[in-house]
């Protein structure tokens, strides 16, 4: 049997026609940039998340990189992130001149651990930066009171976690400002890079909105310098298809992870195999579903030679990566990342995977784990 990691191809079928419609539109309307689409998308994907102001951009990395520049974050300043995440997270606070604070995470939610980011607070941090790592919501609301009266912003990695809550609240409203991104292949995926800034700040809405645009208002007058972080009208358009849909897309990869659960389980596997947690109060969307095994690396292998696709994420957290040596982290500061990066392995999880299989998935990992004992 072959089971690939993702496999886009059955989302797709079923929303073909409305997708070559939403293209064809753009196409005859000869806009590409800016525009209808993305001012509709905007709205749409605003109400759906019960707040005002969603300003489309270019990428979940260009999302992160316009937050901290409407924050007027920069050299001098310093933003608290975990070290176990995607690059962009860390990546684009060194890209403004601020300088990364990594913390380690929660051990078994592999998000950013409130007590670590309250020691790690200094007169210089101007941000924190939590990532719902896989779907699920950081502890923010903890955040919220550690930064209280402090003049710390809580800027949202949401680029995994559309449609996760927290308390009934949705990824991407819980801070001062969320970030989103719609990678091919997130939970809601374009056909190319784009993404997603959101706010119920009018002031700072209208301010990203103008550095997503070189800064400019009206066209060739710069009040600053911004970028070119624009929206395309064709990623617009694919999206808006895709939006109604997700709510389904999402029930389905929790009744997934239901299933693999309950594989797991009756595999007698529950205590060789770290299962992804989901805490009370807090909804899973499961991006990925990452479990940790012993012996990672061999483990993956053979699923491999047995057809099954997965991946690491991450191998390398930030304090291990050459670029961020200059910051001087001692190698073992945070041991619940570095035991993390050495034992995570994403499964499949995609909408369109069969019980067979997961089962299939389930019985690869476990005729290693009884040669391997």
């Amino acid at each position: 049997m072959n089971v690939p990691l993702l496999d886009l191809r059955p989302q797709y079928a079923s929303i073909r026609d409305e997708v070559l419609a939403a293209v064809t539109r753009v196409c005859d309307s000869q806009q590409f940039i800016m525009g209808p689409e993305v001012e509709r998308f905007e709205s749409e994907i605003a109400s759906a998340l019960g707040l005002r102001h969603a300003v489309g951009v270019s990428s979940g990395t260009d999302a992160i990189l316009v937050a901290l520049m409407a924050l007027d974050i920069g050299p001098g300043d310093e933003v608290i992130t975990p070290t176990f995440s995607f690059f962009a997270t860390a990546g684009c606070v060194a890209r403004v001149g601020a300088r990364p604070v990594f913390v380690d995470v929660d051990p078994e939610t592999l998000t950013i651990d409130p007590a670590r980011v309250e020691e790690a607070i200094t007169p210089r941090t101007r941000a924190i930066i939590p990532v719902h790592l896989f779907g699920a919501c950081a502890d923010v609301d903890t955040l919220g009171r550690i930064t209280s009266g402090r003049n710390i912003h809580v800027i949202e990695d949401a680029a995994q976690a559309l449609g996760a809550t927290l308390e009934g609240r949705p990824a991407g409203t819980l801070g001062a400002i969320g970030c989103f991104s719609f990678f091919p292949t997130k939970n809601l995926g374009a056909f190319g890079d784009a993404g997603l800034v959101t706010t119920d700040d009018e002031a700072l809405a209208r301010r990203v909105r103008l550095l997503r645009s070189h800064g400019a208002h009206p066209k060739y007058h710069h009040h600053e310098i911004g970028g070119n972080f624009r929206l395309d009208a064709l990623q617009a358009a694919v999206l808006r298809v895709k939006l109604p849909h997700l709510p389904q897309w999402t029930d389905r990869r929790r009744e997934n992870a239901r299933i693999y659960g309950e594989l797991f389980a009756a595999a007698g596997l529950t205590s060789r195999v770290r299962l992804p947690v989901e805490r009370s109060g807090r909804t899973h969307t499961y991006h990925q579903y990452v479990v940790r095994v012993p012996n990672r690396d061999a483990v993956r292998a053979h699923l491999a030679s047995r057809g099954i696709g997965t991946e690491v994420y991450y191998p390398v957290p930030f304090h291990r990566q050459e670029c961020f040596a200059s910051l001087g982290y001692a190698s073992d500061c945070f041991p619940h990342a570095d035991a993390a990066a050495a034992e995570v392995l994403a499964l499949p999880i995609y909408p369109g995977l069969t019980r067979d299989q997961q089962a299939y998935v389930v019985e690869a990992i476990n005729s290693f784990l009884i040669h391997d004992s």
